[in-house]
This record gives C-alpha cells, sequence and structure tokens, in this order.
C-alpha cells in the first residue's frame, strides 16, 4: 500500500440528536464531545429543561462549505431548544455569556444528507458505520452531486458499513462527494487522503 500518512477522517450523521456535540453542563464553555469534521453541514441545537433565556451563546466552527464561521449571540433556550444561525460542519467551541441556570447540552437537527468529503484531488480509503432500520445506497462522486460514482454501497437493515475498498483507494481527481438515497446508515466515519 502507498505511504497513507496523510489519512484523515470526516462523519457522516443523520437525525436529531440533542446532545449529539455536548452533554448537559453549567460551564460557560460547553465540553465538546462529537464536534466534527463532519461531511453533511447540520444545524446546532441549544437544548435546557429550564430558563436560560437570559443568556446568550456564541458558536465558533466551520460552515458547510469548510470556512470559518462565527455564529452570532444566541438567546438561551427557556425550556425547550433553540437552533444556532447558518449551517455547521464542524464545531470549535460553544461559549455562553454568563453562568447557565440549568445544564444546557448541544447537539443537531436533521440537517443535509450529502456534502463534500475533500474538495480536491483525493483518494477515499475506507468506510465504517453501523445501519438502522430499512436500507439504502452510499454513493462516493467524483467532485459533486451530479458527476460520475465512484463508489456505490449497497447497504441493508442492521448491518455494519466496512465495504472492501482496494489497497490504492478510490480515486476522485476532482473532489470527492457524499450522497445517500434510502433510511439504513445511522452513523458513518469516511477515511481519506487529505
Amino acid at each position: 500500500m502507498p505511504n497513507v500518512s496523510g489519512v484523515k477522517s470526516k462523519q457522516v450523521i443523520f437525525g436529531t440528536d440533542t446532545d449529539a456535540i455536548s452533554v448537559s453542563g453549567t460551564s460557560t464553555t460547553l465540553a465538546l464531545l462529537n464536534s466534527g469534521p463532519w461531511v453533511n453541514a447540520q444545524t446546532v441545537t441549544l437544548t435546557s429543561s429550564a430558563n436560560n433565556s437570559g443568556i446568550t451563546f456564541v458558536v465558533v466552527g466551520k460552515d458547510a462549505n469548510g470556512d470559518a464561521q462565527t455564529s452570532a449571540a444566541t438567546t438561551g433556550p427557556n425550556a425547550g431548544n433553540v437552533s444556532v444561525a447558518g449551517t455547521w460542519t464542524e464545531v470549535t467551541s460553544i461559549t455562553a455569556s454568563g453562568s447557565i441556570t440549568t445544564d444546557i447540552s448541544a447537539g443537531i437537527t436533521s440537517g443535509a444528507t450529502t456534502g463534500v468529503i475533500f474538495g480536491g484531488r483525493t483518494r477515499v480509503r475506507g468506510m465504517t458505520g453501523v445501519a438502522g432500520g430499512g436500507a439504502g445506497i452510499i454513493y462516493i462522486k467524483n467532485s459533486s452531486a451530479t458527476s460520475t460514482n465512484r463508489l456505490v454501497v449497497d447497504i441493508d437493515n442492521g448491518e455494519a458499513i466496512e465495504p472492501y475498498i482496494p489497497d490504492d483507494g478510490v480515486l476522485c481527481p476532482d473532489g470527492a462527494y457524499f450522497a445517500y438515497s434510502g433510511t439504513a446508515v445511522v452513523g458513518l466515519s469516511i477515511q481519506y487522503d487529505g
């Protein structure tokens, strides 16, 4: 196998999960767990069981294009959840303007199901994941949603997603793009040259 020391990984995430990014906490800077990078851009949410509307939150990370992004101050939730403006492929910090009244968690709500794995010439080296109920098809395309399929993987109900990819990987000369149809995938990590 050629030198793969430059291999990176991005996660594809689906659905709504109120604590996908940070479990509940009261620190003014939330402790991040799964903060990206993600292939598919997501809406960030803040959730609390009490009134935290007197506090604002600023999120720093990357937008749907992978460019640096800082949100405007977002008013905290009042016994529910609020969405932070914009879509995000990575979150590097979430900071409150003051003391949090009752635990706040950060999560995602159903966002994009497609996205850019890498914007330049790359090779997809592998992928691992888990399928939920139903079936689906994963497409790795060259550069965009309308371009040539480079890899197609059928997914069945409840199976592990770990297709064999030849040693040299799947070449995407103009960049690698992820697309998906169906309902089976619940989590996926894609490894690529970056």
